[in-house]
């Protein structure tokens, strides 16, 4: 359920409210937003008519969530949340590209991929350290000295910088480095990474699982902001189908239903959700059109000496005529790049 506080509500009254969720064994999540304050709590739903919260001075109402995501679910909050991460900001009017190779293989990619992003219009730069690959034959990644090189690029252009983290020994790691962390599409239901991620407190970056419903990805959110940690992006990078001509099937469905379910920023991937760069800007403008709050794209220098998914990574003045029609398309929605 979901307490709304009234708008003159005091600390303590807030903390009454608290303290008699906590005699009820319900755990309590202070939301704070630009009028309201807001208690998401979590407990048993057959306690609820024990609490009397209605009566306590401060008290607007009393929501309950039927949603089995209670903090993830737009009752929650009424309203999107902002996400920032650097000067980038997540889930308001502007829409957020993110950009970089599929993997950080030295400092002269990581620098020339970083400044040719920067001046296309690009706010956080991306680079895998730590690569998850169904082949262990493949490339795995440069790991620490990845994130190291990841994070030296990022202070000498200033953007900030996401990665994907696989288990509880690389979240140690990235925590020191990143400035986003990445839970991948394998991971998305790796529940003990998910809580490990979200005690960091560092936004964090969800992709969607191959085949995961809706509810099982928002599910997955709910594990980390559960933990206290409400900088959640939302990523849809296509789900596994029948389709063979794509790497995976884009489900743009995705982001105005989850819109409408979760106060949660919605971004997409469509590198990874096509596998064919041929097919990342139509994709890209697509996401945009349909209403994401930002888009994940594999830029690489030089895509076919690339160590992984150089068959799906625009080279530098790809994306930046990209970025051209992208801006032409978020201004035609209402937004702005």
């Amino acid at each position: 359920m979901v307490v709304v506080m009234d708008i003159e509500a005091t600390e303590e009254q807030v903390q009454e409210v608290n303290q008699r969720l906590a005699e009820h064994g319900f755990a309590s999540h202070l939301i704070r937003g630009v009028n309201r304050i807001v208690i998401g709590a979590v407990g048993d739903r057959s306690r609820m008519g024990e609490l009397g919260l209605e009566l306590l001075t401060g008290v607007e109402k009393v929501v309950p969530i039927m949603a089995p995501y209670k903090l993830a679910s737009r009752d929650a909050r009424g309203g999107p949340s902002l996400v920032p991460v650097g000067n980038a900001v997540f889930g308001g009017p502007e829409v957020v590209v993110i950009a970089g190779p599929c993997a950080v293989e030295s400092e002269e990619q990581m620098l020339e991929a970083a400044q040719k992003v920067k001046e296309a219009g690009a706010a956080i730069m991306r680079g895998g350290a730590y690569k998850p690959r169904t082949s262990p034959y493949s490339f795995q990644g440069m790991e620490k000295d990845g994130l190291e090189l990841l994070a030296r690029v990022g202070q000498k252009t200033g953007l900030p910088t996401v990665s994907e983290v696989m288990d509880r020994e690389s979240l140690a790691q990235a925590v020191e480095y990143v400035d986003m962390l990445q839970v991948g599409t394998r991971n998305m239901q790796n529940f003990k990474l998910l809580k490990a991620v979200g005690r960091t407190g560092k936004p964090v970056l969800l992709k969607r699982g191959l085949s995961a419903t809706i509810e099982e990805w928002l599910m997955a959110a709910e594990y980390v902001m559960v933990e206290g940690n409400e900088n959640v992006v939302l990523c849809e990078r296509g789900i596994r189908t029948f389709e063979s001509y794509t790497r995976n099937t884009l489900d743009l469905s995705a982001i105005p239903l989850v819109k409408r379910l979760s106060h949660l920023p919605v971004i997409v991937d469509p590198s990874h959700a096509t596998g064919d760069r041929r097919l990342v800007p139509p994709m890209a403008a697509a996401a945009i059109a349909a209403g994401a709050d930002g888009l994940l794209i594999e830029v690489h220098p030089d895509p076919p000496k690339a160590l992984c998914d150089g068959a799906q990574s625009l080279n530098p003045g790809q994306f930046a005529s990209l970025m051209g029609t992208l801006k032409a398309v978020a201004e035609a929605v209402g937004r702005e790049i």
